[in-house]
């Protein structure tokens, strides 16, 4: 694969932004290498976009409000990019393939860019290549980058990982859904939005904001942001403008500043620490000889006549063996 002219990618050609995010994703050295060259090249370029991630229980019509959401910041002259997480899907990289069909219109914007999430299975798994897909959008001038998450479980933590704003789409129903919601969930929600907030549902609406609201008080906050929970209509279009402005209000907030530029610091240091682990398991995997000795050692610990410390000290002090031999 031919290395991306990094010059046309921070012109925001279309193209060259998709073969990089492709580099990326290739689980060949060679690629991986001219990746990280490319990386390195525009890193100075990325850092200024809005990063906001997006989750929401099954059917809370997550696709609709996205095309709703990026149309108006299109419409203000935004520049937009969708980006997936779903660590389940290791054949088709999540259902966003299919979103991207569903938002039809906003995939033909001249200012949007979609892109599905890659298989996992590669180094970093599919988070670390939904980073690296980020900061190549920041290069080539995407003002608002949406990572959704389209699991459940862990990848709401992955993408909260990696955002500066994380909202949580919730249904009408809000006797139903607090029963489901992971305490945990709610402390990573930066605001609740009740989405479907039309028809026979307003009513409903309003009593789930009411509800949400409620449920905040008892969640342990960070003490900078103060979560909202607004409603809205998606397919009405009705209210998105009024989310946009509210996490406009988050970002420009003075007081909110230091926190943003910390919790950027905060996660860069989590990503590193969490490559550390990847980049060893992947050099054990590729290592013929540290492989055999770790299936050896765990046949051990599962017969019990061996600690898992011991044999994890064991693996890792055979693998620079090795790799010193190498």
């Amino acid at each position: 694969m031919k290395i991306v002219d990094p010059a046309k990618l921070l012109q925001g050609n279309r193209r060259s932004l998709a073969k990089a995010i492709t580099l990326t994703e290739s689980s060949l050295d060679s690629h991986r290498e001219q990746s990280q060259a490319l990386l390195n090249s525009v890193l100075s370029h990325t850092g200024s976009s809005v990063r906001i991630g997006i989750t929401g229980v099954p059917g809370v019509g997550k696709s609709t409000f996205i095309e709703a959401f990026g149309l108006h910041l299109t419409a203000l002259g935004k520049k937009v990019a969708v980006l997936a997480v779903d660590p389940s899907s290791p054949v088709t990289g999540g259902s966003i393939l299919g979103d991207k069909t569903r938002m039809e219109v906003l995939s033909q914007q001249q200012n949007a860019f979609i892109r599905p999430s890659p298989s996992s299975g590669s180094l970093g798994g599919v988070a670390q290549k939904t980073r690296e897909a980020m900061l190549l959008c920041e290069a080539a001038g995407y003002d608002v980058i949406i990572i959704e998450t389209v699991g459940v479980g862990q990848s709401e933590y992955q993408v909260a990982g990696m955002v500066d704003f994380f909202l949580l789409l919730m249904l009408p129903n809000a006797g139903d859904e607090l029963q489901g919601i992971k305490k945990g969930i709610l402390e990573l929600a930066d605001a609740i939005i009740v989405n479907k907030a039309d028809g026979v549902s307003q009513s409903l609406a309003r009593q789930a904001k009411a509800h949400y609201e409620n449920a905040l008080h008892f969640v342990a906050q960070n003490g900078h942001w103060q979560p909202k929970v607004l409603t809205c209509s998606a397919l009405e279009n009705a209210n998105i403008d009024t989310i946009w402005e509210m996490i406009s209000s988050y970002f420009e907030a003075p007081q909110l500043s230091k926190h943003r530029a910390s919790k950027r610091k905060h996660q860069n240091l989590e990503w590193m620490q969490s490559l550390i682990h990847e980049l060893l398991e992947l050099k054990l995997t590729r290592s013929s000889a540290s492989n055999s000795h770790k299936n050896l050692v765990s046949q051990q610990v599962s017969e019990g006549s061996k600690t898992p410390l011991q044999a994890a000290t064991e693996i890792i002090d055979r693998l620079f063996l090795d790799q010193k031999d190498n």
